[in-house]
């Protein structure tokens, strides 16, 4: 790797700091009432007076703690035992409108540390480099795990130095594109690393690493709350939630788009920017932009956390903030929670929780930490939207406001209550100590501290663990619970006596636990106690999910169970996916075994077995996809990457994003109307076997590639007929010529189109009589 000598640090510190004007770094003063923004240009703001074109929240305060020449281009961070704060670098990414250079090896992870104590980073020590568009990292024991596609790698670390390199996951971002690739190696509660955008979890376990299928969510940033349940978002939406925490329902490989993981939380998508923001890509639109050019709804929603300080007050207690750096600004949301749902809207309608006038703000990830503040990640850059779907709209944009240059800049804040003091926690290194930490205020040192036990596993801890499982304390007896279990000494005793608790957030975690402890000497023990919550509304889905560890040892034992619980609840459709979840290989048996109970097809028990079964032959009459990779190689390889994401490995669609292209009328159509929506993109709704798809159901829209420079003609082809005979289409050829003479026909069209126009008879720009419909 290569190593950074003084000199070159020194070069590099003075070109950074002539590019992006920056002047010492300083906790600056928010006027709240920031100057217009110029439509016209947007210049680098010196870091020191970026504040100051910032409007936050009444009550709140914002301190610059670190900026270039200190950090560049940041996409992520997070803080290690000692208080530092390590930031991954992604200096590679979009070095101008077409991308040329993406691939250089220029992301870095280094490590930011405050000498003086004065809140503000003075010193930047570079780690690893050399990374190519690295998308995520996580600290864990005495190395870090780094993203670096396709793979995960581990390093081993001393004295801040990668001493080895393990290859842990050749395919971490198989598929997808920047936009769209697996981030967030999120430590959760349950002592697994979790991911946005992949359906993969991790685990260290001695010297092995374990690699185990999870629910896929979420497009940039993942977070959890303090029941250890995950939540993430995609471009347009605000915020997604799961109502059960992530280790439950993951048992039934045929199980898809499972109740309960991956719901809209918070539906309010509209934004309030303080600047006119033409910056966004489809911002000649109809409707992306108000009269005064300010985006109307997310277009870049990503980074979202859930706050869990416990600094800024009873208010912000169970918050989530989520950035949109399109429209440069910060939203706060106010979550509730009713059972098992899990529901919020937007705090304010009409202005954010934070917003600036400098386009150049891009808020990217947002994070808790040790003194209770917010921590904002900002890229500082013009450029944010990949080229896979830059409209040549934004292109024009760019260009008119010299947005591209320069890459070197990019700044941390954190926000918090004015005349608070804040006060970092910091982890000591007595066990004992250690243990205290688990029942603190602040999310962050309940985590961490969790964090550093498990890694360690110090047995003198593990008594007091213990002691504290019988705490009133919820949070305390949440946090010791998963850290024994990290240690391995979690016991069936302790969570059969959790499982009695009168507290229901107890007895949720020693559920979710229940199958790491249940085994043949014990299972018969936990029988009683499930049965006796069949009646329990809000507790019934976590019996669903862990009669499956039953049903290993007995399961005629376990079907009760089911069966018990589709009696006391027919008509919910929580409970009926976690009964499915056993199911797996037995989905139609079971199917004509529950009809003789509840006959009743309407039921959602019946409905979501069915659903299943119905899946499972479908599947069985789609095409060879060895055949199809044969006929369309580079086909395979596009929608891999482009468009697996948004549809789906299996062409049924994801929810939230786009609607399924297998048995689709426009993909099994006229080939002209798909090249269209190909080469120029579809708003919705669309129709698809007399379902309307619309947002939120779907993504609002899908951009088009007549001009992406990287898909010629015969790509397009080739991905088109892959789609058009992969699963159960029979869709006609698309040929090379075919694309080519309707791109020519369409160069002078800057719209995506609506299906109204292209099934208008005369009016689509489909009626090309040169392509034959054979």
């Amino acid at each position: 790797m290569k190593k950074y000598g003084y000199i070159f640090l020194f070069l590099l510190a003075a070109a950074v700091l002539y590019q992006c004007t920056t002047h010492k770094l300083l906790v600056s003063t928010l006027t709240n009432n920031p100057p217009k923004a110029d439509i016209n240009s947007s210049p680098v703001i010196p870091a020191n007076e970026s504040i100051g074109k910032m409007k936050l929240e009444p009550g709140m305060t914002i301190s610059l703690i670190a900026s270039e020449p200190l950090v560049s281009t940041p996409v992520a961070m997070m803080f290690d035992k000692k208080g530092r704060i390590w930031v991954l670098e992604m200096e590679d990414y979009m070095p101008d409108t077409t991308g040329k250079g993406e691939n250089e090896p220029l992301g870095k992870v280094v490590v930011l540390t405050d000498k003086n104590n004065d809140g503000v980073m003075d010193e930047r020590k570079v780690v690893i480099d050399s990374l190519v568009m690295p998308r995520a990292f996580c600290l864990i024991e005495n190395g870090i795990l780094v993203a670096e596609p396709p793979r995960l790698y581990y390093y081993d670390l001393a004295n801040d130095k990668p001493v080895k390199r393990t290859l842990i996951d050749g395919k971490y971002t198989v598929g997808g594109n920047v936009e769209h690739q697996p981030n967030g190696l999120y430590r959760g509660l349950d002592n697994w690393i979790y991911n946005a955008n992949s359906a993969k979890r991790y685990r260290k376990k001695g010297d092995k690493w374990l690699i185990e299928t999870a629910h896929e969510k979420g497009q940039w940033g993942i977070t959890q709350d303090d029941q250890g349940r995950m939540y993430a978002n995609d471009n347009s939406a605000n915020l997604y939630g799961d109502f059960f925490p992530p280790s439950l329902g993951l048992t039934n490989k045929n199980q898809k788009g499972m109740a309960g993981f991956n719901e809209r939380t918070v539906s309010d998508n509209r934004v309030f920017p303080i600047r006119p923001t033409p910056g966004v890509n489809r911002g000649y639109m109809k409707g992306v932009l108000d009269d005064s050019l300010r985006l109307v709804n997310m277009t870049a929603a990503c980074g979202p956390m859930i706050y869990r300080g416990g600094l800024f007050g009873a208010d912000y207690e169970f918050n989530a903030f989520v950035a949109e750096p399109s429209a440069n600004l910060i939203k706060r949301d106010i979550l509730t929670e009713k059972g098992n749902l899990v529901k919020g809207v937007e705090a304010y309608h009409g202005r954010e929780f934070l917003a600036s006038v400098d386009e150049r703000f891009r808020p990217v990830s947002l994070y808790d930490g040790p003194d209770g503040a917010l921590y904002i990640v900002d890229m500082y850059r013009g450029i944010i939207q990949h080229k896979t779907y830059l409209t040549p709209y934004l292109a024009n944009e760019i260009g008119k406001r010299s947005l591209i240059k320069p890459l070197s800049c990019g700044r941390l804040y954190k926000v918090y209550p004015a005349g608070k003091k804040l006060t970092r926690v910091t982890f000591p290194e007595d066990p004992l100590k250690l243990v205290a930490l688990l029942g603190n205020p602040n999310g962050y040192v309940r985590d961490k501290a969790q964090q550093i036990l498990v890694d360690a596993k110090p047995q003198q801890a593990i008594p007091a663990l213990k002691e504290a499982l019988k705490s009133t304390n919820p949070l305390f007896v949440t946090h010791a619970l998963w850290t024994l279990e990290g240690f391995g000494e979690l016991q069936a005793d302790e969570v059969l006596a959790l499982l009695q608790s009168p507290q229901w957030n107890i007895r949720m975690q020693a559920l979710t636990a229940s199958p790491a402890v249940i085994a043949q000497k014990n299972y018969r023990q936990f029988v009683p106690v499930l049965t006796q919550m069949v009646n329990d509304t809000t507790a019934a889905p976590y019996v669903g999910f862990v009669t499956n560890a039953i049903k290993t040892y007995d399961q005629k034992l376990a079907d009760n169970i089911l069966f018990a619980l589709a009696k006391r609840h027919p008509k919910n459709i929580f409970i009926a996916d976690a009964i499915v979840s056993n199911l797996q290989g037995r989905e139609q048996a079971f199917e004509k075994e529950m009809l003789t109970y509840l006959p009743d097809t309407s039921l959602a028990i019946n409905k979501r077995i069915n659903r299943v079964v119905v899946a499972i032959e479908d599947a069985k009459l789609n095409s060879d996809p060895k055949l199809m990779a044969k006929y369309y190689p580079r086909g395979v390889a596009i929608y891999g990457t482009v468009c697996k994401t948004c549809h789906g490995e299996d062409g049924n669609g994801v929810t939230a994003l786009a609607p399924p292209l297998n048995r689709s009328e426009i993909v099994n159509g006229n080939k002209v109307t798909m090249i269209s929506i190909v080469l120029k993109g579809l708003s919705g709704p669309v129709k698809i076997a007399g379902h309307v798809y619309k947002a939120p159901e779907i993504s609002g829209e899908m951009p088009g590639f007549a001009d992406n420079k990287d898909f010629t003609d015969d790509d397009l082809a080739q991905v088109m007929n892959f789609v058009r005979r992969s699963w159960q289409n029979k869709g006609d050829k698309v040929n090379p010529a075919d694309v080519r003479n309707l791109r020519a026909k369409l160069a002078s069209r800057q719209k995506v189109f609506t299906m109204d126009e292209l099934s208008a008879p005369g009016k689509a720009a489909a009626a090309d009589p040169s392509i034959k419909t054979n």
